[in-house]
């Protein structure tokens, strides 16, 4: 918003400074507020300490509440169309007011657009496709984005209201609630005897921008960042079906009132106080949200699977998958170290980047070796096993570009595709099926290389791979970084009936990065991945000699 109203670009930078200062020390900020302490973290002045401390003890900051007074909210939406930078949308503002969505449909059918200075015919017609590009539901408002970036907001929403007087539960449903890597809105269910509470509270959050829709049972507002958000309110008796049905995936509950018709009933009229009981009158144990997708798990339930291993947060025993300031990470081993123990982990491997990647200070063999000492440091110092390790890049020819005796001298090692992410599909597969070959034991590291509305998987031949991955010394990982989520969960079912094993990842370049094991343990409950099928449930001898090369 500061940038949007033409202020400094170093205020604006300040504050970016700030977010991630915040995000690197969650651990400590709640005693250093309390403390009036802020101050000691790099890059925290007078200023920005104020406004944090604001912000952690009230949810709410005065200066932004004065810049949001003064900056019509339509702005954001406008934002989100190629080529609108925001220098460019402040033009448009003073030149033609506009506002919103609206006002530049208008403006462009009026020909008002392409007398403005800059905006030239071939702009304007990219804004024109911008516009109405069914992607990017930009008219609506309305973009995909990464679970991550809405998942905090949502959870506070979500305890807010719990807060409410006679509100009994609340829960957040549909894509959120089965974890799905990108999502468009967010949908939150309650129950109370009195729905108009609830509903209030939500319309008059701080967050909230407008109140797009409002009923007796349902309030849908837009949050100042353009994000949609509907509440919907059942009564006590009626809370467990709507949870069922609002949870989705429109597949899944299409298979359930086929099966509930089989029966002679109707999904909708099924009642219970749980919905672990509603599954029950359908013949069925309870299936957790994140496997609802008719993908098998209906199948695998009339099968016996009673899904009680499938994999959780409790299960995982060792991070996995963490760079260092040795590389591009933002702190130092022992700190990585340090974190992991606070969070109860038994071990940790650290596994910076390699010689090859040298955008990312990638570690000559040289620097990789001297990493020695202050891996035994971290450990005495953490009380938890640090294991030596790389992220070695999967070179052009497949080779790893380590050499045998380097990789020797490691406990564990992840390989990973770093660039040339647009060879053909046949020299890829070829180049992955040589690196997944080599005798060395290795982890295959976000293997397709997605980057979540940013970039495609690489195209090759999967199946081969993973033939492959199966008769091989290796693993595959589940990446937790929330732009990657790789391998993707329809890629996981199958590797996992090759009998191929796991490692569920944080890929963390920071302290707070560790928390990336949800999103991680999340994409491997959606592939219905076991606890057995995971290698860093294991304690950390057993993960040792399991993953050494």
């Amino acid at each position: 918003m500061l940038r949007l109203g033409g202020e400094s670009p170093y205020r604006a930078g300040a504050y970016d400074m700030g977010a991630d200062v915040v995000e690197a020390s969650a651990d400590v900020l709640e005693a250093l507020v309390a403390g009036d302490r802020l101050t000691e973290l790099r890059g925290i002045g007078p200023s920005l300490a104020a406004t944090i401390g604001e912000l952690s003890r009230t949810g709410r900051s005065e200066a932004l509440d004065k810049i949001m007074d003064g900056m019509p909210p339509g702005l954001m939406e406008v934002s989100r169309i190629p080529g609108l930078t925001l220098r460019r949308m402040r033009s448009l503002h003073e030149a033609l007011g506009i506002e919103s969505l609206a006002d530049l449909k208008q403006a462009l059918a009026a020909g008002g657009v392409e007398g403005v200075r800059g905006f030239g015919p071939a702009l304007t017609a990219k804004i024109r496709v911008g516009l109405a590009h069914p992607a990017a539901e930009a008219e609506q408002g309305r973009t995909r984005r990464v679970l991550a970036d809405v998942l905090d907001e949502a959870e506070k929403m979500a305890a807010r209201l719990r807060r409410a007087r006679g509100v009994i539960a609340v829960e957040l449903v549909g894509s959120v609630r089965r974890w799905v890597e990108t999502v468009g809105d967010v949908n939150l269910l309650a129950t109370s005897d009195s729905p108009e509470v609830p509903l209030a509270v939500l319309a008059e959050l701080g967050t909230v921008a407008s109140v797009e829709a409002r009923g007796p049972h349902s309030c849908r507002v837009r949050l100042s960042d353009g994000l949609r958000v509907t509440l919907s309110v059942e009564s006590p008796q009626r809370f467990a079906t709507a949870l069922l049905r609002s949870t989705g995936s429109q597949a899944h509950l299409e298979r359930l009132e086929a099966r509930a018709r089989a029966r002679g009933l109707a999904l909708e009229t099924l009642a219970g106080p749980s919905e672990a009981m509603l599954y029950q009158q359908l013949g069925l144990p309870f299936i957790p949200p994140e496997l609802r997708e008719d993908a098998g798990e209906l199948e695998a339930a009339d099968a016996g699977d009673d899904f009680a291993d499938l994999l959780t947060e409790r299960d995982i025993r060792g991070m996995v998958h963490c760079h260092s300031v040795h590389s591009d990470g933002r702190h130092t081993i022992a700190q990585m170290a340090g974190a992991a123990a606070a969070m109860g982990m038994e071990y940790i491997t650290i596994t910076d980047h390699s010689v090859s990647a040298g955008y990312a200070g990638g570690l000559s063999a040289e620097r990789l070796r001297a990493q020695g000492a202050e891996i035994a440091e971290a450990c005495q110092i953490s009380g938890i096993a640090v294991l030596r390790g790389t992220e070695s890049d999967i070179l052009r020819d497949g080779a790893l570009d380590f050499s045998d005796d380097v990789l020797d001298g490691l406990e564990v090692v992840i390989a990973s595709v770093h660039e040339r992410f647009k060879l053909d599909a046949v020299s890829m597969t070829e180049r992955i099926v040589r690196a997944m070959e080599h005798p060395r034991f290795k982890i295959w590291g976000h293997a397709l290389g997605r980057l979540l509305l940013k970039r495609e998987p690489i195209a090759c031949d999967v199946d081969r791979i993973l033939d492959t991955v199966a008769r091989s010394r290796a693993a595959i990982e589940v990446n937790g970084s929330p732009w990657r989520l790789d391998l993707a969960p329809e890629w996981i079912r199958p590797a996992r009936r090759r009998g191929i094993k796991f490692v569920v990842s944080v890929d963390a370049h920071s302290m707070a990065e560790l928390r990336n094991l949800r999103f991680g343990v999340a994409t491997a409950r959606r592939g219905g991945l076991r606890r057995g099928d995971v290698l860093n449930t294991l304690p950390a001898r057993q993960f040792m000699d399991a993953v050494r090369p």
